[in-house]
């Protein structure tokens, strides 16, 4: 599809067409799913949270206006709000998950090896999620979503200068993390 198309789509989505919303639900989905999954690590949660993004977004529609900024940042930037007051909410009531509680049986062997083979993975997005909002947002555009410094300095308000300094930093503070919880393992 290409850029005209999309606009067009926009447009008739903006004026109400609920077809055009939901092709832009549909382009957009996954994207937003991922960003808000790899911010609270919780796929129930982010389902819920993904619905509520598109749900607000097609409640606001009319008020989007397209001035050089594309859909997509509109959504992060709802996404991210969301993913904010979430965060706040939890920290105020404590839950016991059930998938914290597992139930060693006949498939432990096969937990184990799975365990075994994520640990890295569990390290590095601890690691993430002990960084600050705007860090973690900047990781997941960019290494999980593959944008450009340029369309991440769209969604977060900053010029893409700011945008590959933020990004630096964030590498050495995460390389730091990690190796300090190697050293802590050892």
């Amino acid at each position: 599809m290409n850029v005209e198309d999309q606009d067009e789509i926009l447009n008739q989505a903006i004026q109400g067409d609920l077809e055009a919303f939901s092709h832009l639900y549909e382009q957009h989905i996954d994207k937003i799913y991922n960003y808000i999954y790899y911010r609270i690590g919780n796929h129930h949660d982010a389902e819920d949270l993904t619905a509520r993004v598109f749900y607000r977004a097609l409640g606001h529609i009319q008020t989007f206006k397209p001035r050089g900024v594309p859909f997509s940042a509109w959504l992060y930037r709802i996404a991210h709000n969301l993913v904010a007051n979430w965060h706040r909410d939890k920290s105020r009531r404590k839950e016991i998950s059930l998938e914290d509680h597992v139930e060693f049986s006949n498939h432990s062997y096969q937990l184990e090896k799975h365990l075994m083979q994520s640990q890295e993975n569990e390290a590095l997005l601890k690691a993430i999620r002990s960084m600050g909002a705007e860090r973690q947002q900047l990781l997941i555009l960019k290494l999980v979503e593959g944008m450009s410094n340029y369309e991440i300095g769209l969604i977060m308000g900053r010029s893409e200068g700011a945008i590959k300094s933020l990004y630096h930093r964030t590498l050495i503070s995460l390389r730091k993390k990690i190796e300090k919880a190697g050293l802590d393992e050892s």
